[in-house]
């Protein structure tokens, strides 16, 4: 009998996050696949007996391959019962979902997507900062900082990026922020563009630093730390408070 997969977005890990949703679809689940990120109390939601499965990545450490995820994915699916494969912030923003979605659907496996609080909107409200500003700030961009190889992609639109009138958040970006600060600087993008650096979103090591894009770019060229963190600059970021 072949179950049924529900991709649950955990938020960026305080569990006061999760939504009625994804809490109930955890406490039904007779497996779950988790990221390293969606570890900690959000598991405490899960029911005596099911089974726990660890297959997170993070950068600079081991990790699963993709394809093992998926496989993994498929194989607890088809031993039937109900399973969740659980994802950090929203599972639809740069969290491997489409690999993961084709892989069930070539393998006739029915699933359904609850969506998550995404980690900016988290870091964000937890700076005091909108992501949106009459006047100034009338566009929003999320961007990844690597690509499958963990370099800055190559086919970033820059001419995007150094919009000064856009918010920007980059996923992913410290150890390649500073040559995309260079870039963008390179773009006509000033030195002195805000930046918040968010550590650790809405959990106990959480952490922010309000600085410029080129101070930011000369910190993380020395020291990008063990903390997963997102990266925001525009007009957005002056008014986020330090911590």
């Amino acid at each position: 009998m072949t179950g049924f997969v529900s991709f649950v977005g955990s938020g960026p890990g305080d569990p006061e996050l999760l939504t009625l949703k994804a809490v109930d679809r955890l406490k039904r689940a007779d497996a779950i696949l988790y990221d390293d990120l969606s570890s900690g109390p959000i598991l405490s939601y899960a029911r005596p007996g099911a089974d726990l499965v660890g297959v997170g990545k993070r950068a600079g450490r081991r990790s699963p391959r993709q394809h093992h995820v998926s496989r993994l994915l498929v194989d607890y699916a088809q031993g039937g019962g109900r399973i969740v494969r659980l994802k950090s912030g929203d599972g639809g923003l740069f969290g491997r979902l489409e690999e993961e979605l084709v892989a069930l659907c070539e393998a006739g496996i029915p699933f359904e997507i609850v969506p998550g609080v995404a980690s900016p909107l988290a870091a964000a409200a937890a700076a005091g900062i909108p992501l949106t500003r009459r006047l100034t700030a009338r566009r929003v961009q999320f961007v990844t900082g690597h690509d499958v190889s963990g370099q800055l992609p190559g086919d970033l639109d820059l001419a995007a990026l150094a919009d000064p009138a856009a918010c920007t958040v980059v996923f992913m970006g410290k150890r390649t922020f500073p040559a995309l600060a260079d870039a963008l600087m390179a773009q006509g993008l000033p030195p002195d563009t805000p930046a918040m650096l968010a550590e650790a979103v809405s959990t106990p090591e959480a952490a922010t630093h309000r600085t410029t894009i080129a101070a930011l770019a000369a910190h993380l060229a020395e020291d990008v730390g063990e903390k997963p963190a997102l990266i925001f600059y525009g007009p957005l970021a002056d008014g986020a408070p330090d911590d």
